[in-house]
């Protein structure tokens, strides 16, 4: 057996959209995406197939999830079901980390498991 991992540090961030920057690592079924929203950054309403877990590692962010507004900060926790329109819009001056789990993987965000092998090492 082959234990897939990876260092955070050792993954370049990439930048979707002015804004928004990405580092993110796949496994066989999931994929864990971290995300940078500078308070400038474009919000981009938008749905998919995959449930999204979304955890606020710091700053503060109004997420939009279908016709709810949730506020959010460091610590807060929300689920996205799949297929609903959602997106959020950072509160503040502060950036917002913000680590997102989703279901199935999506193999198009992430380097994936295997990529990985060693990459901590």
């Amino acid at each position: 057996m082959t234990v897939h991992h990876v260092d955070w540090d050792a993954i370049e961030w990439k930048t979707i959209r002015h804004g928004v920057e990405q580092k993110a690592f796949s496994g066989d079924g999931a994929t864990m995406a971290l995300h940078r929203l500078w308070p400038d950054h474009e919000p981009k309403p938008h749905s998919h197939v995959h449930e999204q877990l979304v955890y606020i590692l710091s700053g503060e962010v109004d997420f939009h999830v279908g016709d709810e507004v949730v506020r959010l900060r460091g610590g807060g926790l929300l689920a996205v079901p799949p297929n609903v329109v959602h997106y959020a819009v950072v509160v503040g001056n502060e950036p917002v980390l913000n680590l997102d789990v989703f279901t199935p993987c999506r193999p198009e965000y992430a380097i994936s498991a295997s990529q990985a092998v060693g990459a901590a090492s």
